[in-house]
């Protein structure tokens, strides 16, 4: 599944910086640049509002970053789990704003599959760290 520019997710490769060949990290970049698009052409709703959903979108890729950054796969399970709190955080926001008749229906049912599509690989992603954890795997947290 090609999300975004190879060229560019491969520019400055480093260990830090691995969490860009994740496809929940690049799909939840791609929902920001989606429903911000979306956001910015409704000049009805209060900045405020746009701000705050935005905030909330944009925390869900911030937090798949650090988490992956961490090292460590407690750590990193935690910040996923705080990413798919932002996610939850965010599918409120746009639907509270269809339910006001704020946005339409075609953009929420747009908005809703991106969510809902990132959301179960999210669900899947932390599956799969609760079952190392439970299995004392451990991160491989060299630098080599």
């Amino acid at each position: 599944m090609k999300i975004m520019d190879e060229n560019l997710l491969n520019r400055n490769r480093n260990i830090n910086r691995g969490f860009r060949g994740l496809i929940i990290w690049q799909l939840a970049v791609e929902l920001y640049k989606y429903e911000s698009r979306i956001l910015e052409t409704n000049k009805k709703l209060p900045f405020k509002v746009v701000a705050q959903i935005k905030d909330s979108v944009l925390s869900i890729s911030s937090n798949i970053a650090e988490g992956y950054s961490r090292r460590s796969i407690k750590e990193n399970l935690r910040f996923y789990e705080i990413a798919l709190s932002s996610l939850s955080e965010n599918y409120s926001q746009i639907f509270t704003l269809n339910n006001a008749n704020e946005i339409s229906d075609k953009d929420f049912d747009l908005i809703d599959s991106k969510l809902f599509e990132l959301e179960n690989k999210m669900i899947k992603m932390n599956q799969t760290l609760i079952e190392k954890i439970n299995n004392n795997i451990e991160w491989k947290d060299n630098y080599k």
